[in-house]
């Protein structure tokens, strides 16, 4: 499940690489994208690739509502027996799917991947990030795994429960370290984007944390 925000300039070598690894797996499995408003090519984009690529879809929001959102509305779309989030930027590489699907095969419900190198950030992008993840510490009931972000794979009984959440505003790290169920966590080294812009700057960030310290405790 792929969530987009002006991506086109990756689109197509994400999909092909997504394609590429998924073939390899010899599994059954559908892309779906997830157009969080975009405002560039990228929904005529993803139209082409539902047209030439079998088992590949999208569904567009009907304005921007945040990535966070379109996470959402990708885990209720989704049906398979595990569910890979991945962004499009390419920065988390679709090779490492292999090695998710083994650790969710060897038991693991929920398979974080952990950031051990940033490649292509800027100082100031990893000091916002590690002030991101400080501050998310102290304010949250449960642990939230540090250099940890979206890229994860859930089984489908962990997509279940996240889907039973009732939040509406939602922090998704903090509902994915919530959810609970046996974890695996697995090193890597994230790359630079492979086109485009972030879509995460310093005041978004500051937003992101906001929304998670009234939401890290979500009802029991």
């Amino acid at each position: 499940m792929v969530p987009v925000f002006n991506e086109e300039a990756v689109l197509v070598e994400c999909q092909r690489r997504l394609g590429a690894v998924l073939a390899g797996l010899g599994v059954t499995y559908e892309i779906i994208y997830v157009d969080d408003g975009s405002t560039d090519q990228t929904i005529h984009l993803l139209k082409r690739l539902q047209r030439s690529h079998p088992g590949t879809s999208y569904a567009r929001l009907s304005r921007n509502f945040g990535k966070e959102a379109a996470m959402s509305a990708g885990l209720k779309l989704a049906t398979g027996e595990a569910v890979v989030v991945i962004d499009a930027d390419l920065q988390d590489p679709p090779e490492l799917l292999p090695e998710m699907v083994a650790a969710w095969r060897g038991g693991a419900d929920v398979v974080n991947m952990r950031r051990r190198v940033r490649l292509g950030e800027s100082w100031w992008k990893r000091t916002t990030a590690s002030a991101f993840y400080h501050l998310i510490e102290r304010v949250s009931d449960v642990p939230i795994p540090r250099n940890v972000g979206d890229f994860r794979l859930f089984s489908r009984r962990a997509v279940d429960a996240l889907n039973q959440l009732p939040e509406r505003g939602r922090f998704m790290k903090g509902l994915f370290a919530w959810v609970g169920f046996p974890q695996a966590t697995i090193d890597y080294e994230r790359a630079a984007r492979a086109a485009g812009e972030t879509k995460w700057p310093f005041l978004k960030l500051v937003g992101l944390a906001s929304t998670a310290s009234l939401r890290s405790r979500p009802p029991r």
